[in-house]
């Protein structure tokens, strides 16, 4: 996938979360020593330093990076990164306080002791919750998966030591072993608890029609390494990691030096951005998704009654869609067809203007409620049917901006290369919608603009492409 230049935002927003509530209780905690009461909401300066200090800490948080590498940190790191994360925001407080000149009205003990439980109750609450992770990540509880490439004497050093040290919250879902090229008995093989799911020959194939997010290559030097099924992994926009007793570098790619465990390696993929983008890209897409499902809501009222009319039957339309590296959910739509349309597609697919059936997509269809002039047609030419796709951002399924979800029918046709469509989180809108959805009916195309925008992704072309799709939705155009 497209990787952050540091660890997952979503492990970030963990500890913002949680370094917000510390440094709250530290400071409450500061104000009972010094004024023997809990709350400090009867003293209008006191008050005002609880937003004072919570914005103070959004931005050192933002300026300083803060939490880069922070599940990389070891104990005596993570104090040193707090103490100077806590000093950055006492700083602030104490410039915010003279400035307004009511320093003089302020208790220098309640400042100085909050810096210190501070510092000490987020480095203790970090620590902890870096434990949790590790353990999550034992037990199977996370969101991103891994398969390791390597033979069969280095597997059970190297899933004991992911196991130890699995602060990134993996999930090893199965080994790939070197020694089985081109055999079928390691079907049914397990090292220390961790399937063998793969030879080198099937790899690709697995890759391509699984959840996979990542996969980690280490190997002995008088091994060679498979670079054909490297560049196929980086061409499918999955990030692998290259343990560091060997590199290589292969067009098309992005990379950088991390730790996985208490390895060192070379990770790559199609793009890296920093992790405040994906930050700054979630915290739009929560903020898109409470708006359009307020605007759901809202156009449910009229839109329901006219759907129910003309088609008695559900209201909205749910199926499951393959998301980023291989993850299914279901997608949520108003329904704009009859209730029997999935198994009148069947019989419409030679009217398919897609060839391959790569994606469906005929002029005048006929599973259209009302047909083009009707409920169906007219909720479809406005794109008010995708509305309800803005729970799916919200839940984190989808985003505002980034490639279409296929169908689970559609992904199972996927060469190796059409797989680098699910590298990002699916989108309502994206690229090729914006490009002339309406006239692009080669599926190579829109695997070309899907690789365009991820290769070249930043929230300014989120931006643009949000715009435009706005611009084409009030023209008609359908670009959603």
């Amino acid at each position: 996938m497209y990787r952050k230049s540091s660890k997952g935002w979503t492990k970030h927003l963990d500890f913002i979360v949680l370094d917000m509530l510390s440094l709250q209780v530290s400071y409450f905690a500061a104000y009972m020593i010094r004024h023997g009461r809990v709350f400090p909401l009867d003293n209008r300066l006191y008050r005002d330093m609880i937003f004072v200090f919570g914005f103070a800490q959004v931005f050192v948080t933002l300026v300083n990076d803060s939490f880069k590498n922070v599940l990389k940190r070891g104990y005596y790191q993570e104090f040193t990164a707090s103490v100077r994360h806590g000093g950055m925001i006492i700083l602030l407080a104490v410039l915010y306080l003279f400035s307004t000149r009511e320093s003089m009205e302020y208790s220098r003990l309640v400042v100085g002791v909050t810096g210190v439980l501070y510092v000490l109750l987020t480095w203790a609450v970090r620590a902890l919750w870096k434990k949790f992770l590790a353990r999550r990540g034992m037990d199977g509880r996370v969101e991103r998966t891994l398969v390791l490439l390597t033979t069969r004497d280095m597997a059970p050093d190297l899933i004991r030591n992911f196991r130890k040290n699995n602060y990134g919250g993996l999930r090893l879902i199965g080994i790939t072993l070197m020694e089985e090229a081109g055999k079928a008995c390691y079907k049914g093989m397990e090292i220390d608890g961790v399937p063998v799911v793969a030879d080198t020959a099937s790899m690709a194939d697995y890759v391509c029609q699984g959840w996979v997010d990542e996969v980690f290559i280490s190997l002995p030097r008088e091994v060679e390494l498979p670079e054909a099924l490297y560049d196929e992994l980086i061409a499918m926009g999955v990030t692998v990691h290259l343990r560091l007793l060997r590199a290589m570098k292969s067009e098309g790619q992005k990379q950088s030096v991390e730790k996985l465990g208490n390895f060192t390696v070379l990770s790559s993929s199609i793009n890296m951005a920093p992790a405040k983008q994906f930050l700054y890209k979630r915290l739009l897409d929560v903020l898109g998704g409470v708006v359009g499902c307020m605007i759901t809501a809202v156009l449910y009222i009229f839109i329901a009654p006219a759907i129910y009319i003309q088609s008695p039957g559900p209201i909205f339309f749910s199926q499951e869609r393959v998301g980023m590296n291989g993850r299914k959910f279901r997608i949520y739509k108003f329904r704009s067809m009859y209730m029997d349309a999935e198994e009148r597609k069947k019989e419409l697919m030679k009217q398919n203007k897609v060839k391959d059936g790569m994606m469906f997509k005929m002029d005048h269809d006929p599973r259209i409620i009302g047909g083009e002039h009707g409920i169906g047609g007219i909720i479809r030419r406005f794109s008010l049917d995708e509305f309800p796709q803005f729970w799916n951002v919200l839940k984190g399924d989808m985003s505002l901006v980034g490639t279409r979800p296929p169908t689970v029918e559609e992904w199972r046709k996927y060469d190796l290369h059409h797989r680098v469509r699910l590298a990002t989180k699916p989108g309502i809108t994206g690229m090729w919608q914006v490009s002339g959805r309406s006239r692009i009916t080669d599926f190579e195309e829109v695997v070309k603009l899907d690789k365009k925008y991820i290769m070249e992704w930043s929230m300014g072309l989120d931006l643009r492409i949000l715009c435009k799709t706005m611009g084409a939705v009030l023209r008609s155009d359908g670009a959603m």
